[in-house]
């Protein structure tokens, strides 16, 4: 069910162009926190660093004059939450994550460093200089405008990159009781795009089992689990949808023991890419309703939808109009863009909180070995946060 929320506040005292010398003078330090998280390794399977960087995180947003509350789990690391007061009226949620895709140990051949004006490192797109943001907006405002005008909240998770299981429950709880959701997700492109839609992810797992045997004494006496799989990997695969954004991508297959064995077990790994909500039930009808082509095997289907789309609705859009009129006022156009992966932002959008994605760093190669992010556009992103936190 839909919120409606109350319409944005007009600006404060202080002119945009304020922020963005502010920032600009402050750039060595943003960069200098980047830094120091970034070389606090936290790979979404090792609880003991993500707690390590969940601690760091609680005394930084603390020191800001945050309220820590530190959501414990026994399978990811602890989630963040950090409360900051305001003048009046609802809260705004700013959100995202501090778990990344590289196991321990990557710094030593990917450190971070300043090289030709970016800053790389495991994760620093993706998205530790993200929560750098969070960190100076908030400061900044407090400073320069004697406070915060609405209550911000904080809530970094320890697990949206291996699909958030132990954090959703709280990301949507927060969400129901905010005015707006700003996702510090990294921007898309070199322009910096905001996200104002992203596709809902979903995975199935089909297992065929069949019956062994010898492939040259007993070939009859065999049931072939591969061959029933690709029979069933070809009828997936044309569930594909373009003209309606949805996308079946088989993407692991496993199978079979030798070459002189009929495989008695097959299994494939699915994709699942929706962009409109409605499309759901569709495909999940779809695969629930496979059967085996050879009866002789059994096929069971295992999965779902795990992450609702993002869609485009009037107050994800309102919030991009509001992003679109600050940029402006601080020089530039900032462009939207929809895109195929999922985040945090996709729940709270789902439960029709006004949510904008993708107001994190500028950069590339977000999960492979030439991450980086831009340090010349930390301040302008720096300052349109801070500018969002005291207008929306």
């Amino acid at each position: 069910m839909q919120k409606t929320r109350n319409a944005p506040r007009a600006l404060s005292a202080a002119n945009p162009p304020d922020y963005l010398a502010y920032f600009n003078a402050h750039r060595d330090s943003l960069v200098a926190t980047i830094r120091q998280l970034v070389e606090a390794e936290s790979p979404s399977d090792h609880k003991p660093s993500l707690d390590s960087l969940a601690g760091l995180l609680a005394a930084a947003f603390a020191n800001r004059g945050g309220k820590l509350t530190l959501h414990r789990s026994r399978t990811a690391g602890n989630h963040v939450q950090a409360d900051f007061p305001g003048r009046a009226g609802e809260p705004i949620l700013l959100l995202g994550h501090y778990d990344t895709v590289y196991p321990l140990g990557t710094l030593s051949t990917m450190p971070c460093r300043e090289v030709k004006g970016r800053l790389t490192g495991p994760g620093v797109l993706d998205m530790k200089s993200g929560i750098a943001l969070m960190l100076h907006a908030i400061a900044a405002v407090r400073e320069i405008e004697g406070g915060l005008p609405c209550p911000v909240k904080v809530l970094l998770v320890s697990d949206e990159e291996v699909g958030s299981d132990s954090s959703r429950r709280t990301t949507e709880k927060l969400a129901q009781r905010s005015r707006a959701v700003l996702v510090l997700e990294p921007s898309y492109g070199r322009h910096g795009a905001v996200k104002t839609a992203r596709k809902g992810v979903g995975e199935y797992r089909l297992t065929v089992t069949g019956k062994a045997a010898h492939s040259g004494l007993d070939f009859e006496k065999g049931i072939n689990a591969i061959r029933e799989l690709a029979r069933q990997i070809e009828k997936v695969s044309c569930f594909t949808d373009l003209r309606r954004g949805l996308t079946v991508n088989v993407g692991l297959v496993e199978g079979g023991t030798r070459v002189n064995v009929v495989p008695a077990f097959a299994s494939a790994t699915v994709d699942v890419r929706i962009a409109r909500l409605k499309d759901a039930a569709g495909i999940e009808r779809k695969m629930r309703g496979l059967r085996p082509f050879d009866r002789k095997c059994k096929l069971q289907v295992e999965g779902g939808i795990n992450r609702p789309p993002m869609e485009r609705t009037p107050g994800v859009a309102a919030l991009y109009q509001k992003a679109l009129g600050l940029a402006h006022a601080l020089g530039w156009k900032l462009d939207e863009a929809a895109v195929g992966g999922g985040s945090d932002g996709n729940f709270t959008a789902a439960l029709g909180i006004p949510t904008l994605d993708g107001l994190g760093g500028v950069g590339d190669g977000a999960h492979a070995t030439h991450e980086h992010v831009l340090i010349s556009e930390l301040p302008r992103r720096a300052a349109l946060l801070a500018l969002l936190l005291r207008s929306v």
